[in-house]
């Protein structure tokens, strides 16, 4: 099995093939299409199940070649946030409401060098 931790969007997730993850929107991605990740910070196999016998690749601090590939299968935005500001003895508040898009990707595979 082999996994990988990446970075897109600001943040890392922990990679696995055939796992479903909801990273932050990419621009000019579309449903369907597919998506490659080159900032790959780690990669892990290990071909027997064990730990004792994984292969473990870090980058400095991106691993070279490495890639992760995936395809798009929905984008959409999440749950919505309120904001809520209030200053006290001076009648000021304000309520805003965000909502933050998303893409949720199925992992193919995890290349390395």
């Amino acid at each position: 099995m082999k996994l990988a931790i990446i970075e897109t969007g600001g943040k890392q997730y922990l990679i696995l093939p055939d796992k479903k993850i909801k990273i932050e929107k990419i621009k000019n991605i579309s449903e369907g299409e597919e998506v490659i990740f080159d900032k790959v910070l780690l990669i892990a196999e290990t071909p027997t199940g064990k730990t004792e016998e994984a292969r473990v690749i870090v980058g400095k601090p991106y691993i070279e070649g490495a890639k992760v590939t995936g395809k798009v299968i929905k984008s959409g935005r999440g749950k919505k946030i309120i904001v809520f500001r209030y200053h006290p003895k001076t009648r000021y508040r304000k309520k805003k409401g965000h909502r933050q898009p998303y893409m949720e990707v199925q992992i193919a595979e995890v290349k390395d060098k």
